[in-house]
């Protein structure tokens, strides 16, 4: 018997693997048998595998200045069939509202003109630009991909905690993670039939070709980066090689006549669609920054000329304002009339006067966040805060209460994760990733389960020093979908599920291994 359990204790949180000390959930039981079986001495062999995987493969991300494999803890968090329906249609649900509400407040403003929806809330938004104002993409879609931050409560019900409608990160550590834990601990599949994960480049690739532009038979896709340097560019890199595309830089594009084309060693090439990893602010200084060099002049105004499509849309962000998240569930109900599927986490709005003064005077049992904040920065967790921490905060919300808001603490559910000691309950939280095509909204099986590393934190952000988990959806059935992952045919599937570029079935020279290595190891994941 191994003794990576010997010391594991619940917290008053809700346990994903545990209901009681020692009982297993029932989707569980196969992994807690295997598990049951390890010693810290084996554990510690698979973790020096992973890490030998992740170095080989520049996968790493940089904390305090130190380039480190990325943190995948080896304990899966698993999500039963039943569960995972239930995800999937709040998700779909959300990401549809959403859509909706996208389109209506630059458009019509039917929400605002009917009161459900402050108008000076949206105004006010830092991420609602006028310059989008009317603007009609292909077939509608503004949200061609959406991650939506869950969490689940002390009762184990999941709720919302936040909606990522700009450019959400993440998913290349999901099929990264998936294959890791394909080579260090293939025996878990022999005994769990896992939904795959591999397809999500081609169901992205699939979106982006069915919402080009009207009357483009062979629609040319590409990817547009800030450059290595940015904190996600592994991802960027990855998706464009899994969906076959090229990865360009803003100074390889050129507007001409409201129509985009890269320049190829071939010549000028016309681009079609535009899946972009640079914020509204830097993609088109004619319209936002006129300092950027990052994006490409005009090219906002070839997407209103309809001779382009820009995926996700600009001005997205007003979408995900935290000050506008409270207003969900009425948009579920006013543009889809259902009631909501996964509910929002209790939120208090401090541009109103008297909920500020409550918050104000309850300093220290609130979680405060800027509205237009993300990957952790900005976050104060009343309870976990200092006094000199407090009074500062206190000063920035007096000055300006529309960019806050306030949360009810939630003791983030935990998941056996892997330490020094053994195994113990860290918190952990999960991004399902959506991609709309305008017909459907497909959620990815899974998604990305990040984890608070140290002792009772619950920021999970890579860049606050968290981690993730590979997150295992079970299938219902025997089929495709169902085949176990740890299996040498089940790999090769999952490396080339995707289309793959014409230069990825050539033989590469070591000078070529070791830039693009360089180049991979030079990213800061932030999720």
């Amino acid at each position: 018997m191994g003794d990576l359990l010997d010391d594991y204790r619940l917290t008053d949180a809700w346990d994903e693997m545990f209901s009681a000390p020692g009982r297993p959930r029932e989707h569980y039981g196969a992994l807690y048998s295997v598990l049951q079986t390890l010693s810290s001495r084996d554990f510690d062999a698979r973790c020096d595998a992973r890490d030998r995987a992740f170095r080989d493969q520049g996968i790493t991300f940089s904390l305090s200045g130190e380039e480190r494999p990325f943190p995948l803890d080896l304990v899966p968090r698993i999500i039963g069939a039943e569960e995972w329906t239930e995800i999937e249609a709040g998700v779909r649900q959300r990401v549809r509202a959403l859509e909706s509400f996208l389109h209506d407040v630059y458009g019509a403003g039917e929400i605002l003109a009917d009161g459900v929806i402050p108008r000076r809330l949206v105004a006010t938004s830092t991420h609602f630009l006028r310059a989008a104002a009317g603007f009609d993409p292909p077939d509608g879609v503004r949200i061609h991909v959406a991650g939506v931050d869950l969490v689940r409560d002390a009762a184990g019900d999941y709720c919302v905690l936040e909606d990522n409608l700009r450019t959400p990160s993440g998913i290349s550590y999901v099929v990264e993670n998936r294959r890791a834990m394909t080579h260090v601990f293939p025996e878990l599949f022999a005994s769990h039939r896992v939904r795959r994960v591999a397809d999500y480049p081609t169901k992205l690739l699939e979106a982006l070709r069915a919402t080009a532009p009207k009357n483009v038979d062979d629609p040319t896709v590409i990817v547009l980066t800030p450059g290595v340097h940015n904190s996600a560019y592994f991802e960027h890199s990855f998706l464009a090689r899994q969906m076959g595309v090229e990865l360009v830089e803003g100074r390889d594009l050129t507007c001409r006549e409201n129509v985009l084309y890269m320049r190829t060693t071939h010549g000028e090439q016309r681009v079609d669609v535009v899946y972009r990893r640079i914020d509204d602010e830097y993609l088109d200084p004619l319209h936002f920054r006129p300092d950027s060099l990052l994006g490409c002049p005009g090219v906002l105004n070839a997407a209103r000329a309809g001779n382009v499509t820009v995926a996700n849309a600009p001005g997205n962000g007003v979408a995900d304002d935290k000050a506008i998240y409270p207003f969900v569930p009425k948009m579920i109900d006013y543009y889809l009339g259902e009631q909501p599927i996964l509910r929002n986490v209790e939120t208090y709005r401090l541009e109103l006067e008297d909920r500020c003064e409550w918050a104000l005077g309850r300093m220290d049992q609130l979680v405060f966040k800027p509205v237009d904040g993300s990957g952790g920065y900005g976050l104060v967790i009343g309870p976990h805060a200092t006094e000199a921490e407090l009074l500062e905060l206190r000063d920035k919300i007096v000055l300006n209460p529309r960019g806050w808001i306030a949360q009810d603490p939630i003791a983030l559910s935990t998941s056996p994760t892997y330490t020094e000691g053994g195994l113990g309950p860290r918190h952990i939280d999960l991004r399902p990733f959506a991609v709309n095509d305008g017909r459907e909204v497909w959620v990815a099986p899974g998604g990305l389960t990040r984890v608070a590393l140290p002792k009772g934190s619950l920021v999970v952000n890579s860049s606050q020093g968290g981690g993730s988990k590979d997150t295992w959806v079970l299938a219902e059935s025997e089929g495709p979908e169902a085949a176990p992952e740890g299996t040498s045919p089940v790999l090769t599937n999952l490396t080339m599920a995707s289309p793959a570029p014409s230069f990825a079935m050539e033989s590469t020279s070591g000078e070529q291994q070791q830039q693009q290595q360089q180049a991979r190891s030079r990213d800061v994941r932030r999720c």
